[in-house]
């Protein structure tokens, strides 16, 4: 048998490498992993998922902080 399979990939369509996800978006490797294992394996869901995380780490902070 012969078996053919498309390596071609559009770019959205290649993962992510955790430390380079990490790195775009300023996360640490373990919630950079996290997120890629949630949303993976489009770039745009991971894109999109690093951004929300990012979000409710922000608010999360800002109800911590005093005012």
């Amino acid at each position: 048998m012969n078996y053919e399979f498309e390596t071609n990939l559009s770019d959205d369509q290649q993962p992510y490498e955790v430390t380079a996800f990490a790195k775009k978006h300023g996360l640490t490797v373990p919630a950079a992993d996290a997120v890629l294992f949630a949303k993976g394996p489009s770039r745009a869901a991971c894109d999109a998922g690093a951004l929300a995380f990012l979000c409710a780490v922000a608010q999360y902070a800002s109800r911590r902080s005093p005012h």
